[in-house]
C-alpha cells in the first residue's frame, strides 16, 4: 500500500524499506545553507510562522554518524569524507549525513532503475563525489540542469538561478522513457509542403555527400548520386511515398510532422517554470517544486504500477505526480506539518479516486506519543496540533509561542461566520493554573474566540475553574446562533478515547488564509 513514513529517513529506510524494492529513487535534501525555512501564515490580522525544517549541520549533530560510516563496509566514502573533514569543513557534517542516507537509497532501489538527486550548485559537486563512489562512475547519466527561477540580478556576479538534479541509475541497464517536448513555431513552419490528403511534410538530404563512412553509389530513376540508403530502401521508400523528386531533376526525403514526436528532452531544463506567488499549486512550502517537474522524471524512469521514492517528501510533489500517473508511492519526512500539507494536497487533488494509503510513524497510542514527546517536544507539538488542521506557530523567533501554539479558522454558520481557534499543547509534566491565564492572554492578544488546552496531564482544580468561569461564546443572533465553550481541556488520554473539542463543524483554516507571507521573506524563498 501507498505510505507516508513520519521520521529520519535514515531509520525509516533501515527499518522498513526491503533490497531493491524500489523501482525510482527521488531526492531534494536540505542543501547546506546554514538556515531554517518557515512556513507563513497570514491572515490580515494575525501573521505568524513555523519552521518547516532545519538546514543545519554540525560536527555535534553527525558524530555517530561518523562512527558508524567507519563500521560499514564503505571504505572509498569514509576516505573521501575524511579528506573533505580538511579540506571542506563547511561541508563535512552535511556529507557525512548525506553518505549514509544515500547509501540505504541505493540499498533499497532495484538493478534495473534510476537515482536522481535535487541540489544546488552550491553542493552538486561534493555530493558527485559521494554518489560516484556509491553508485559507480559509469553508471552517471546525467547533470541536468533546471532553471529554477527568472533572470534576477546578483550583486558582483552572475545571476545564480539553476539547480542540479544527478541522475544515476543502479546498473548498466536501466528503464527508460523517452520524453519529448512540442516543436516550437519557427520548427513548425519548416513543414510548408503538404500531400493530397493534407499531410505536412517538409524535405530532407538523402545524398551521403560530406559524411564520413561513405555511401551507396547508383542511379535511380534518373538521379545518379552517392545516396545515404541502399537501392532497396529507396524502392521501399518510393513505395511508401516518400520521395520528393524536385523541379531541378533532384531527390529528397519526405519527413512527415504527424511522425514526429517532438524535441527529445536534453540535459538543459529551462521549459518548466517555478512555483511563483500566483501558481494555483503553489502551497506555502519553502523550497516547493513544479508538479512538472516531478512528471518528467518519473514519466522518464517508471512505468505504470512501478514503486517511487522519495525521502525528503516536504509538501508532497513527488507524491501528487506519482499518484496522478498511476505509480505506486513511498514518503519520508520527519515534519508533521509536511504531513499535514501532504494529506490535504491528495485529498482536495483527487478525492475520490486517490489511492489509499496508510500513515506511519504517528503516535497510535498515549504511549507512543509520550515517547514522541521524550525524543522531540516540538515534533509531539507540531503533530497534536496539525491533528485538528490548526496551524502550528511561532511568533517571531523560534519557539516563541507567546501563549498559543496553534492557530484555527472555523467557519460557524452558511453566512460565512468565522471563529478563530487559539490552541496550546503542554505535553510530559504537570500543568498549572498560569498556563491557562497564559492561554486566555494569548486569545486576547491574537484575537481569539476559543481556546483549546491540550495536555498529557490531568488539569488541576483551579485550571477547571478557570475554565467554567470563562463561560460561553455565542456566534450569530438571537435566532439562529451558536454557542461554544470559550475555552476547553482535552487530555492526550482522552484524545485517544475518542473525545474532542466542541468546535464549529468547518475547519477552513488552510483556504482562508495564505502562507505567503512577507514579500521579502517570500521571494528569499522563491529564490532558494
Amino acid at each position: 500500500m501507498n505510505t507516508l513514513y513520519l521520521g529520519d529517513c535514515l531509520n525509516v529506510l533501515r527499518d522498513n524499506i526491503k533490497d531493491e524494492s524500489v523501482d525510482l529513487v527521488y531526492i531534494d535534501p536540505p542543501f547546506n545553507s546554514k538556515r531554517d525555512y518557515n512556513i507563513f501564515f497570514d491572515d490580515k490580522e494575525i501573521q505568524t510562522q513555523r519552521v518547516a525544517f532545519e538546514d543545519t549541520w554540525t560536527l555535534k549533530n553527525i558524530q555517530d554518524s561518523l562512527a558508524e560510516l567507519q563500521t560499514m563496509q564503505t571504505e572509498k566514502i569514509h576516505l573521501l569524507l575524511a579528506v573533505y573533514q580538511k579540506v571542506a569543513p563547511h561541508a563535512f557534517p552535511y556529507l557525512v549525513m548525506m553518505a549514509l542516507r544515500i547509501v540505504e537509497l541505493h540499498r533499497v532501489l532495484k538493478l534495473t532503475d534510476s537515482f536522481y538527486l535535487h541540489c544546488d550548485p552550491t553542493v552538486s559537486h561534493y555530493l558527485k563525489t559521494v554518489c560516484d563512489i556509491i553508485f559507480d562512475p559509469k553508471n552517471f547519466r546525467n547533470e541536468i540542469i533546471w532553471k529554477r527561477t527568472s533572470a534576477h540580478n546578483d550583486p558582483g556576479r552572475f545571476g545564480a538561478n539553476i539547480d542540479i538534479v544527478l541522475f544515476y541509475s543502479k546498473s548498466v541497464g536501466w528503464s527508460w522513457n523517452q520524453i519529448y517536448t512540442p516543436h516550437d513555431q519557427e520548427y513548425l513552419d519548416r513543414f510548408r509542403f503538404s500531400d493530397p490528403d493534407g499531410r505536412k511534410w517538409t524535405d530532407d538530404n538523402l545524398t551521403a555527400k560530406g559524411l564520413s563512412g561513405g555511401g551507396y553509389t547508383y542511379t535511380y530513376k534518373g538521379v545518379k548520386s552517392l545516396w545515404r540508403v541502399p537501392v532497396e530502401t529507396m524502392k521501399k521508400l518510393d513505395k511508401e511515398n516518400r520521395l520528393h523528386f524536385t523541379n531541378r531533376g533532384g531527390l529528397r526525403l519526405k519527413r512527415y510532422l504527424d511522425e514526429n514526436k517532438g524535441f527529445a528532452v536534453q540535459a538543459l531544463w529551462d521549459d518548466i517554470p517555478p512555483i511563483n506567488s500566483q501558481s494555483q499549486e503553489r502551497l506555502g512550502y519553502p523550497t516547493q517544486k513544479p508538479k512538472a517537474l516531478m512528471e518528467r522524471i518519473i514519466k522518464a524512469s517508471s512505468n505504470e504500477g512501478d514503486v517511487v521514492l522519495d525521502a525528503f517528501c516536504g509538501c508532497g510533489t513527488t507524491i501528487d505526480a506519482a499518484e496522478g500517473l498511476h505509480r505506486k508511492w513511498i514518503g519520508i519526512d520527519i515534519s508533521p506539518i509536511a504531513f499535514s500539507l501532504i494529506k490535504r494536497r491528495l485529498q482536495g487533488t483527487y478525492k475520490g479516486s486517490m489511492s489509499k494509503f496508510e500513515i506511519r510513524g504517528t503516535p497510535e497510542d498515549f504511549e507512543s506519543a509520550q515517547r514522541l514527546w521524550k525524543e522531540n517536544a516540538f515534533a509531539f507539538q507540531d503533530w497534536w496540533i496539525t491533528e485538528f488542521e490548526a496551524f502550528s506557530t511561532t511568533f517571531g523567533t523560534k519557539g516563541a509561542d507567546e501563549g498559543v501554539d496553534g492557530i484555527a479558522l472555523y467557519t460557524v454558520d452558511n453566512k460565512g461566520t468565522r471563529a478563530r481557534v487559539a490552541y496550546q499543547v503542554k505535553g510530559g509534566y504537570k500543568v498549572q493554573s498560569k498556563d491557562m491565564d497564559a492561554l486566555l492572554g494569548a486569545m486576547e492578544k491574537h484575537k481569539c474566540d476559543l481556546g483549546v488546552f491540550l495536555t498529557s496531564t490531568e488539569p488541576t482544580k483551579p485550571m477547571l475553574d478557570t475554565v467554567a468561569g470563562a463561560g460561553f461564546v455565542r456566534f450569530g443572533d438571537k435566532q439562529h446562533h451558536f454557542e461554544f465553550p470559550k475555552l476547553q481541556v482535552l487530555t492526550l488520554k482522552d484524545y485517544f478515547a475518542g473525545k474532542r473539542p466542541k468546535l464549529p463543524a468547518v475547519n477552513i483554516t488552510f483556504k482562508a488564509a495564505t502562507h505567503a507571507g512577507k514579500k521579502k521573506q517570500t521571494q528569499e524563498a522563491l529564490e532558494l
